[in-house]
């Protein structure tokens, strides 16, 4: 059993970074995590991977500026605690968010992904100071969940005029025009993005959605598609196309629901096409979206498992 409190391994109690043990875990992941989203790095002395992801990890959570923490686990030093979350390869890395695994990926990525990952995790704790804007994006959010697409744009691009580089509102705008079958101009926004917010979390998400619309838009029926997997289960491809057939109706869990069932049955079909779409579906959501939360954990689960 993981144990509660113990001594912390930290000098500095107020570092983004910090170290844990089989007796702290639960202090420093499960219950700090209810503050802040919390980076667990899982590592050994002889991983190679290691000793470039972990650098690379402990620089893009300093940059975040408190809004994530990292917290490193030596495996050997921990085998007890590693064998309970199942670690199995090195380098592991998990997210947790208010107490629960919310992300993670095992193995070597780019500078690139970790700073996209980092990024991801960051904004599951909430946005920081947006200059005064948060009512505006607010209503420009409520307006585009409300099917009101073009005010959304409208008040979007008020948002830009404040603040030319705001990358939600950026995001919102290029999202509005996706909503309004747009999606050439939705490109060539997101094409003339400034570098300053091309890599952000919520220009990333707006990319993410303009490529499921592209891939969506021509989805066959649902009904057709279920027909031919009552028929025969194990067909992949009409299970993946009815995932995109729900996601084009708006039935965003029911794509999951299906894509992760494929995922289960062949996770090595079409290259991983089932996890590369769900990765799309979670990056087009918001990091706080109930639905890729949880499609994340139980995809995780699965790949742990």
């Amino acid at each position: 059993m993981l144990e509660l409190g113990g001594a912390n391994t930290q000098a500095d109690q107020g570092d983004v970074i910090r170290e844990a043990t089989e007796a702290n875990f639960m202090a420093e992941v499960v219950e700090a995590s209810q503050q802040v989203p919390v980076i667990v790095d899982f590592w050994a002395p002889w991983c190679e991977p290691c000793k470039t992801l972990t650098p690379a990890l402990e620089k893009e959570v300093r940059a975040a500026g408190g809004k994530v923490r990292l917290v490193k686990v030596n495996v050997d030093q921990n085998q007890q605690l590693a064998a309970q979350l199942r670690i199995q390869s090195l380098p592991t890395v998990y997210a947790f968010w208010q107490g629960q695994p919310a992300d993670g990926f095992q193995g070597a990525i780019s500078p690139g992904e970790v700073k996209q990952f980092v990024d991801r995790v960051a904004a599951m704790g909430g946005a920081g100071d947006d200059g005064g804007l948060a009512e505006a994006l607010e209503a420009a959010e409520q307006m585009l969940t409300e099917g009101a697409a073009a005010d959304a744009a409208q008040t979007f691009a008020a948002i830009l005029g404040e603040d030319a580089n705001n990358a939600a509102a950026f995001g919102g705008m290029v999202r509005a025009h996706i909503r309004m079958g747009e999606l050439d101009k939705a490109e060539a926004l997101l094409n003339n993005a400034h570098a300053e917010i091309s890599g952000s979390p919520e220009i990333d998400a707006a990319r993410a959605q303009l490529d499921l619309a592209r891939q969506t838009a021509e989805a066959g029926s649902a009904e057709e598609l279920r027909a031919r997997l009552e028929t025969d289960p194990e067909d992949h491809q009409a299970r993946f196309d009815l995932a995109q057939a729900l996601y084009a109706n708006g039935e965003v869990q029911g794509a999951v629901d299906e894509l992760l069932e494929l995922f289960r049955r062949d996770r090595e079909w079409n290259d991983g096409a089932a996890k590369t779409q769900l990765f799309k579906i979670f990056d087009a959501l918001k990091p706080t979206d109930p639905i890729a939360q949880q499609g994340r954990r139980r995809l995780s689960s699965m790949i742990f498992a």
